[in-house]
Parts: C-alpha cells; structure tokens; sequence
C-alpha cells in the first residue's frame, strides 16, 4: 500500500484520482484551500470520500502542507490557478510545494499539465509551463502528465452559449478531448510505476479520437436535447493561433477510449 497526497483533491481530475487510488487500496490524503462542507456536492456529485484524509492547506503561503505531506510516499498535483493571484502564484507555489514534500521525505512528486503549455503565450498556459519548469529542476523525482482538454470543457462551452441560445463553435479549429477518469488514470500510473532513473519525465496523453469542434456540437445538442443555433465563429489572437494551428491535439499519444459522446451519454442528468 502506498500513501499519495492528492494536492488539489476536491476538483474535478483530483476527484478522480482520490476515488481511483481507494479503490485499489492505496492511503489517500486530500488538501485543498478550500475543501467542501459535504459529501455530496453540485448534483449530488461526490466530493469527499470516505477513507480519505482531508486537509485544509495552502500552496502559496505554505499553512498545513505539513500535515497534509506527512507520511506521504508520493503526491499527485491537480492543482488550478485560472484568474488573479492564484494564476499570478502558480508556479510559485508548485516549488513551495515540491519543498515541503521533500522535507516531508516524499520520494515522488507528478503534476497535470497542458498539451504543449510552453508554445502559447496565453497567461493560463504560460503559468503551467513555468511550474512544468519548477518540477523540472526539483531535487525530487518528478513527473509531468500533459492532458489535452477534458471533455467537460467543451460541454461546458456549448452549455453556456445555449442559455442565449447559441451553440459556439471555433472555426477552424479542432478537439482531442479526454475524459478526467482516464487522466487521473494516467496520474495513477505515473505515480505508482518503478522508478526509470530519470529525474524527472514528461508523458503526453490525449482523448481517443480529433473531432471537428462542429460535429462536437452536434453531438452535444443530440445527446442533451439542447436547444440553440450552432454558430461558427472566428476566434482572434494568440489563443485562435494555438487551436487552428492543432497546438491542442496529440493524435500520437492517444489514451483511454471514452470518447466525448460516451461520456456525455453517462453523465449523470442526461441518463
């Protein structure tokens, strides 16, 4: 038995990983800045999961990664900073968290990242090649899972545009989207398999099939009963640059084989 501290444990791919690992046995320690008041959260989804240890710790400022850390033989990072000074501190709180782990005698520390984070100038992206940087030159042994885009991305995209009655869709551009059980899947493994001897390595993983962002639509609205026009619409700067340019797809690395309709049939408000 092994015990991982899942950094980030109460979002949507940390969610997975915690349920994955008590599910194969393993001792599964939680932090999060903000952990949920409940077992069941939006929808009835589960959130905590009895077996697990939860804490309430902080990467920025370093309070309770102690306790959390403690006993620790390997931590999975899942942590999120999309806006403000979390997005500001990412990195930086990665390498307070790579410090702490080492003083807390963990052996192992992995990351989820983005498919080629380092070739967009977007300020998301940005924060997650720095803190790819920061595991890089740890002292502690590390890996890197870059994903492409999970599945609830997109939905959550379509959804929106839908409550105006719109379905956007990026012209041009085209999505490899993964489901979040099949990354944590894939932080599981690079936690848990032998050592290789590298100090640190990167491994790519995308979803099972590219999809033109249009037949993504059309699935979602056949399969939610939506309603809403789907609208093609040009998507300007850096950001339409990086999708047009398929900067977002791993066609060689493809892993798992939910596609996006599968998962969007067993998500819990369209059985």
């Amino acid at each position: 038995m092994v015990r991982i501290c899942v950094a980030g444990g109460t979002g949507q791919a940390g969610r997975e990983v915690v349920r994955q690992a008590l599910g194969r046995g393993h001792a599964v320690a939680v932090f999060s800045r903000n952990l949920p008041h409940s077992a069941s959260g939006k929808n009835g989804a589960r959130e905590l999961y009895d077996g697990a240890d939860y804490f309430r710790a902080d990467v920025t400022t370093g309070e309770g990664l102690a306790e959390a850390l403690a006993g620790a033989d390997v931590v999975i990072d899942c942590l999120e900073a999309r806006a403000g000074n979390a997005l500001k501190h990412y990195a930086a709180g990665g390498a307070l968290l790579l410090g702490e782990a080492a003083a807390a005698g963990v052996a192992r520390a992995v990351q989820l990242s983005i498919v080629n984070c380092d070739q967009s100038t977007l300020a998301y992206y940005r924060s997650k090649a720095d803190k790819e940087r920061v595991y890089a030159r740890s002292p502690l042994e590390t890996r890197t899972v870059r994903s492409t885009q999970f599945h609830s991305l997109v939905a959550g995209i379509f959804d929106a545009g839908s409550r105006v009655g719109l379905v956007p869709v990026v012209k041009g551009a085209r999505f490899q989207t993964i489901s979040p059980s099949e990354v944590a899947s894939a932080l599981l493994e690079a936690a848990l398999e032998q050592p290789s001897g590298d100090s640190h390595t990167l491994v790519t993983i995308g979803g099972p099939e590219v999809v033109d962002t249009g037949q993504l639509a059309s699935t979602w609205k056949r399969t939610t009963g939506a309603r809403g026009l789907v609208v093609h619409l040009p998507l300007p700067g850096p950001a339409g640059t990086f999708l047009r340019e398929g900067r977002n797809l791993a066609p060689g690395q493809r892993y798992g084989d939910t596609t996006f309709g599968a998962w969007l049939a067993n998500r819990e408000e369209n059985l």
